[in-house]
């Protein structure tokens, strides 16, 4: 039984495509109202997991509840208290913004769909250009758009796979002010994203998948503190610098960035280790112009959990 709670309930999840094993067991739950962060590779399994919770695939064992209905034998029930936003703005370019969320709206039998429409472009910051046709708007409208129109019929849980690709900078933010409502209003949100820091900016929660599997699972606080220590960052005048350095300590798995002319080396958190790098710098008459002890990102623990999974492919 589903604690009240409790949005989303897995247990026991598995399913496979023929001979290949996609999800082998998967075990999680979604409090109400919180941002759940799914992170994976390509091909572990994060789009097969999203098609059983949303009741578009079913599992091969196990089993999955969305607010206390099971995705197989209920999934009519389901499929009213969620919505899906897929990686592609689903909306219609012959249409007005306007159109497309009244559209929706009578799709739903909605019996407001006129005030709910003119109430979310607002939200959305979409009021000026309600009645230009879609066609007209840039990525960021469309992406903007796509998620008021999975908002029309009040869902209790939001599917978001990838929400921010093809965003620019400023889109991306303005989007993860418009997911925070979502949460802040009560909304249950199940994010999918390839931006560790979005996931880092936004989830309550956060689920690494790999191979099938949940590897990690916490806040990100909590993840982070798998890999205690971090890593330090050194800064060189040039690029001869820069390279003579990374040859010379190559033994660290130094990480080259000839951008910013830096080297970032995982570091065990001991004087000894930093003094021996250091020592073996000046030794090499190699001057270090800036020097920097960095905490592990969302992105380190990433790396570090899935870094033997060097397969890449498309999502499955």
């Amino acid at each position: 039984m589903i604690q009240m709670n409790t949005a989303i309930s897995v247990s026991g999840l598995e399913k496979s495509y023929k001979n290949l094993k996609v999800l082998k067991g998967i075990n999680f739950t979604v409090k109400q109202g919180s941002i759940f962060a799914l992170l994976g590779s390509n091909g572990s399994g994060k789009t097969t997991m999203i098609k059983i919770l949303t009741t578009l695939l079913k599992p091969d064992k196990g089993s999955a509840q969305i607010c206390d209905f099971d995705v197989v034998r209920q999934s009519d029930q389901v499929r009213g208290k969620i919505s899906l936003t897929g990686q592609s703005a689903a909306v219609d370019e012959i249409l007005t913004g306007r159109e497309n969320l009244r559209m929706i709206g009578k799709l739903r039998h909605l019996p407001d769909a006129n005030n709910k429409t003119d109430e979310l472009l607002e939200q959305f910051d979409l009021l000026d250009a309600a009645d230009r046709r879609v066609a007209t708007y840039s990525g960021g409208m469309r992406r903007k758009l796509d998620l008021a129109m999975s908002l029309i019929g009040n869902p209790s849980v939001v599917f978001l796979d990838e929400p921010t690709t093809g965003l620019d900078p400023q889109g991306r933010i303005a989007m993860w002010g418009i997911i925070k409502d979502f949460s802040h209003s009560g909304v249950t949100v199940f994010l999918t994203t390839q931006y560790l820091e979005e996931a880092d900016e936004l989830a309550d929660q956060i689920a690494i998948l790999n191979e099938g599997k949940i590897v990690a699972e916490g806040t990100a606080t909590e993840l982070k503190k798998l890999i205690p220590h971090g890593y330090i960052e050194l800064g060189f005048r040039d690029e001869k610098e820069l390279q003579l350095a990374h040859d010379l300590l190559d033994e660290y798995n130094a990480s080259l960035n000839q951008e910013n002319q830096t080297l970032s080396i995982a570091t065990d958190g001991s004087i000894k280790q930093m003094t021996n790098i250091l020592n073996r710098l000046e030794n090499g008459d190699i001057p270090v112009a800036v020097f920097s002890q960095k905490l592990p990102t969302l992105e380190d623990v990433f790396l570090t959990i899935i870094g033997e999974n060097k397969g890449k492919g498309h999502d499955t």
